[in-house]
């Protein structure tokens, strides 16, 4: 009788297991229901979000913490769009904090701001310094911008690269029609074995670029493989938001769109970045 028994006890239990996995909270989408990559755990994609009406990391499906974040069309499906009161914080960018070198890439969507400088994205630090952050990038206000062109500073441990007028240089590095409120994509390359900041904007790597938009260094000397010291991952706003800490009065929320956010642990070659821009990826 006891091998009789476990024959219809068991369908019993899958049952059971069934009904209660089918109970568990739904507010969030179950596997398969958000923007995947090809690129398994570990893998040189490191994070990825697509803004699907949702705020989930697709490489390791995890969540970050969204204040007052809504969801628009982008420049694939839908995307994250940004508001002065708006953030997602989440708990990390996987490993993309042992990379040793990266590329950053995504697509925005921005109109000049009147106040203070918004940061589009941020990776919080657990180095105790005023950034509070490794990496984040910042768009200036109006007043840097004539036109549609975008002021931009990028920020790398403890180097700014700046894309802005450069009145000694008598040049103008700022990135062309940035602000003209269409999508645009730009991608943040760093190759440690150059030790070389590539920047690209709309598929095609900034040229003619000095030194001091290129060249990552650590004590006047090339700085080779990163060494980050990662904390949180904050989209739409500063570190300061991932550590509980209050931002500077200069330090603003990012009101533009953004979409198809991809952190990798290399640098990307050309043609690589520039399939993201042509495939709208």
């Amino acid at each position: 009788m006891k091998k009789y028994r476990s024959v219809w006890f068991l369908p019993l239990v899958m049952t059971l297991m069934i009904a209660v996995v089918g109970c568990q909270d739904m507010d969030r989408p179950v596997l398969g229901e958000y923007a995947k990559d090809v690129n398994p755990p570990g893998g040189p994609l490191k994070f990825f979000t697509a803004f699907e009406g949702t705020d989930v990391d697709s490489i390791r499906a995890s969540f970050g913490t969204a204040t007052k974040a809504i969801y628009d069309n982008g420049v694939s499906g839908k995307a994250y769009q940004g508001d002065t009161v708006s953030n997602i914080v989440y708990p990390s960018a996987n490993d993309f904090g042992k990379s040793t070198s990266f590329t950053i890439a995504f697509w925005m969507k921005k109109k000049a701001h009147k106040n203070n400088a918004q940061f589009a994205f941020a990776l919080a630090t657990g180095t105790d310094i005023w950034t509070k952050a490794d990496i984040f990038m910042l768009i200036e206000n109006k007043d840097q911008s004539s036109g549609d062109s975008l002021t931009a500073k990028f920020y790398l441990l403890d180097q700014w690269v700046e894309f802005s007028k450069d009145g000694g240089l008598k040049k103008d590095f700022r990135l062309p029609k940035g602000l003209d409120g269409n999508w645009h994509h730009l991608a943040f390359v760093y190759d440690e074995t150059t030790s070389k900041l590539t920047t690209y904007w709309d598929g095609a790597a900034r040229t003619g670029l000095p030194a001091n938009r290129t060249d990552i260094v650590k004590n006047g000397q090339p700085r080779g493989p990163l060494a980050l010291n990662a904390s949180k991952f904050v989209i739409g706003g500063p570190a300061h938001l991932g550590l509980g800490a209050t931002p500077d009065g200069w330090m603003a929320m990012y009101d533009g769109g953004l979409d198809q956010f991809r952190l990798y642990g290399t640098a990307l070659s050309a043609s690589e970045v520039a399939s993201l821009y042509t495939a709208k990826k």
